[in-house]
């Protein structure tokens, strides 16, 4: 079999429903119920809400638990450069033949009936897992929590909260309390849940939804601390103190995720040495990655290049904090943002962090702003500010003018995704 026929599968799938995003369970337990309920049969479960940091605390926690020796699955959303990105089964990417037999099974099982791509995706996803054995499997929840097609185990092992902030708010709520609402939607009874920082907003809501969930939280700033020290990281709770080595993931964000994974890890009793090597983890494509040997550097050989999918405020904040953590260099963005994402909040925190900013369409992509619109953004943030053609091209213009800068890709995961692709 050849990856194009799953390509032609994923996209006969993404007509069983008008919607892309349509939030509601029912459909979920339906083809679930109708494929013998694998979700009932998943190892220990590892549940992981919120707005930003998920990947990075998923990919911490799983090289964790794989260096202690255990099988892990993985379920992420969304894909950079394959669709299989998203399904390890068992500590490996799902082969093609197999995704291709269990897509046609689910189809099969649905019978024609309303499904969204992510919901009978997710559903294949718990057959393979259900099938195959391992220790434990980690879900990342696609979009909010309560309704998410992830949300069908009802004793996880260990749920998660990273930080709440304002994104999705056409399908989730308008304001940061209504958003935390149904990230803690993934609460379950008599269930741990580790919660990263958060605003007090948000606090106050996943207090409440736990308090009538009937699960038990361990909080960042009360039941466990990580702090930065000389060397790396410490971390205490109430299983006592451990020294950490500094995040393999880069930018002062990580130790946030570096804190929440660890929590989880001692949660589950991994041993200190796994969680450490966890917490070194370097492997997260378009997390602060930086672009090397590739065609862009090639392009720009004497600059450095850098790629991030982050594309929300929380986001652009804790960019703009990665590059001022930076060695000082000339630093430019090279943006391109999807319309259902908020230019101007995004680029704000960049006016005393980067030089310019070139606005770029996301290729490929229908819902792309336009490059003038992420321009425009950036001018009335104080930027000086310009479009190009695409990646290349903004990244070749500015090798020109600034051989030794410092170039920062963002504002979209479809964005990192394309570059990935084109950039071998």
């Amino acid at each position: 079999m050849t990856a194009a026929e799953s390509d032609i599968v994923l996209k006969r799938l993404m007509s069983l429903h008008p919607k892309i995003i349509d939030l509601t369970l029912g459909r979920v337990h339906r083809l679930l119920g109708a494929l013998g309920n694998p979700e009932t049969a998943l190892p220990p479960v590892i549940h992981v809400a919120g707005t930003n940091g998920k990947g990075s605390t998923v990919a911490m926690i799983r090289r964790a638990l794989e260096a202690d020796g255990k099988a892990v699955h993985v379920y992420t959303s969304p894909h950079l450069a394959r669709f299989h990105e998203r399904i390890r089964v068992a500590g490996r990417v799902i082969p093609e033949d197999d995704l291709v037999r269990l897509l046609d099974e689910c189809e099969r099982a649905n019978g024609g009936e309303p499904v969204t791509y992510f919901e009978i995706t997710t559903c294949a996803a718990l057959l393979a897992f259900a099938r195959t054995p391992a220790d434990y499997a980690i879900l990342e929840v696609g979009l909010g929590g309560r309704l998410d097609a992830t949300n069908v185990v009802n004793a996880p092992a260990v749920s998660i909260i990273t930080p709440v902030s304002i994104d999705h708010q056409n399908y989730l709520g308008g304001t940061l309390a209504e958003i935390a609402g149904e990230k803690a939607g993934i609460l379950k009874r008599n269930t741990l849940a580790v919660v990263a920082p958060q605003e007090p907003a948000a606090m106050s809501v996943i207090r409440s939804v736990a308090e009538e969930a009937g699960a038990t939280l361990k909080v960042s700033g009360t039941h466990w601390h990580v702090w930065e020290t000389d060397g790396g990281l410490a971390f205490q709770d109430e299983y006592g103190y451990q020294d950490l080595p500094v995040p393999g993931l880069s930018g002062p964000h990580q130790v946030v995720n570096a804190g929440s994974a660890v929590a989880a890890l001692r949660l589950l009793r991994v041993p200190p040495d796994a969680i450490a090597e966890g917490v070194a983890e370097r492997d997260w494509p378009a997390r602060m990655q930086r672009l090397e040997g590739g065609r862009l550097a090639r392009r720009a050989p004497g600059a450095e290049i850098w790629l991030d999918g982050g594309h929300n405020s929380a986001a652009g904040r804790v960019l703009a904090a990665t590059l001022d953590g930076l060695p000082p260099r000339p630093t430019h963005l090279v943006c391109g943002m999807l319309n259902t994402k908020d230019a101007d909040d995004f680029l704000k925190p960049f006016s005393e962090s980067v030089d310019s900013v070139v606005g770029v369409d996301v290729p490929g992509e229908a819902a792309s702003r336009p490059a003038a619109e992420i321009a425009g953004a950036a001018s009335a943030a104080g930027i000086p500010s310009t479009t190009a053609e695409g990646v290349a091209d903004a990244v070749a213009a500015l090798a020109k003018t600034n051989p030794d800068g410092r170039i920062l890709i963002c504002g979209s995961l479809y964005l990192a995704g394309h570059v990935l692709r084109s950039d071998a």
